[in-house]
């Protein structure tokens, strides 16, 4: 089914298929709140069922792809891996102890780490406005964490904030060791190393705290499915297939409405409303990602002009 759905990906609009992740990941976190197997469980199966799903996509040309990945290469895919065990472990988590809307906005943080990261890894410039951007996030997670001591409605909503920041730093090192890897291995090869390895991971997690690995009910399966067909792939991997298509800060922007999408849902399925600090501070950590994101792109887009006047002169 999926192989067919990939041969066919060329005659979807780009904008069609955006929105179409978008309402995917936020899906995310309402289902894994409804289930109530233990959170490093629900991220396992999750990985380890997007994993059964990507790699025969992967193997359908052959194990030649897989061969082309050098030594070097695969060793930065497993830790882009094991960095992304993290962030669904810890993010899980942290569905479990705050709201949805603050866990949901808070995990988002990721490009600001990104930034970070960039600028202290990769020697990336970082510009006023991203600075600018990080600063405005970072007081709209303050407030939240101000709403956190005062909610009802969560057990423990600032340890859960606290790790929903931590999954968010989690994620932006998996994108970072990525990054260049993607420029030389195709998607699905790629995300079939990186799933793989972030099973491995969570599967010795779940091993060393004692979980069962089976034994759950018929509904919780259907749950880890829909984790990983929905979110999973109809979310992220839909992603980086616009990603080819649309520039990098329309698709970063856009996915800023999955808080929005997973507080909706939140609200209808678990009756959960945000406090007003809440909300005021998610719309101000939203817009201090989107400053940051467009700030970035803006340079990106800037240094490829340069380079291309700097080619067409020495020309």
């Amino acid at each position: 089914m999926f192989a067919g759905l990939a041969a066919r990906t060329d005659d979807v609009p780009p904008w069609v298929a955006l929105v179409v992740a978008v309402l995917a990941v936020s899906t995310s976190a309402p289902l894994v709140r409804l289930s109530e197997a233990p959170s490093t469980v629900k991220a396992l199966y999750r990985v380890a069922f997007m994993t059964a799903i990507v790699a025969p996509l992967a193997l359908r040309r052959g194990s030649g792809d897989f061969q082309r990945i050098g030594r070097k290469d695969l060793g930065v895919a497993m830790v882009a891996g094991i960095a992304l065990a993290g962030h669904f472990a810890l993010w899980f988590v942290s569905l479990d102890l705050t709201t949805i809307a603050a866990s949901a906005t808070l995990v988002q943080t990721q490009p600001l780490f990104v930034a970070l990261g960039g600028w202290a890894l990769l020697d990336e410039r970082v510009t006023t406005k991203t600075v600018v951007g990080i600063l405005v996030a970072v007081l709209g997670a303050s407030l939240m964490g101000l709403d956190a001591a005062s909610s009802t409605t969560a057990s423990a909503p600032l340890l859960g904030n606290v790790l929903a920041v931590l999954a968010a730093a989690m994620a932006s090192g998996y994108v970072l060791a990525g990054r260049s890897l993607r420029q030389r291995i195709r998607v699905f090869p790629y995300v079939t190393v990186v799933y793989a390895a972030c099973t491995v991971v969570l599967l010795g997690v779940v091993l060393v705290q004692g979980h069962p690995l089976l034994g759950y009910e018929l509904r919780e399966w259907v749950l880890f499915a829909a984790m990983a067909v929905g979110p999973g792939i109809f979310g992220h991997t839909v992603v980086n297939w616009v990603l080819e298509r649309v520039e990098s800060w329309v698709v970063s922007v856009s996915l800023l409405g999955e808080p929005v999408g997973s507080a909706l849902l939140a609200l209808a399925l678990f009756s959960e409303i945000p406090g007003l600090l809440t909300l005021a501070g998610g719309a101000v950590v939203l817009a201090g990602i989107g400053v940051t994101v467009w700030s970035r792109d803006a340079e990106a887009a800037e240094d490829g002009k340069t380079e291309g006047a700097q080619s067409s002169d020495s020309a």
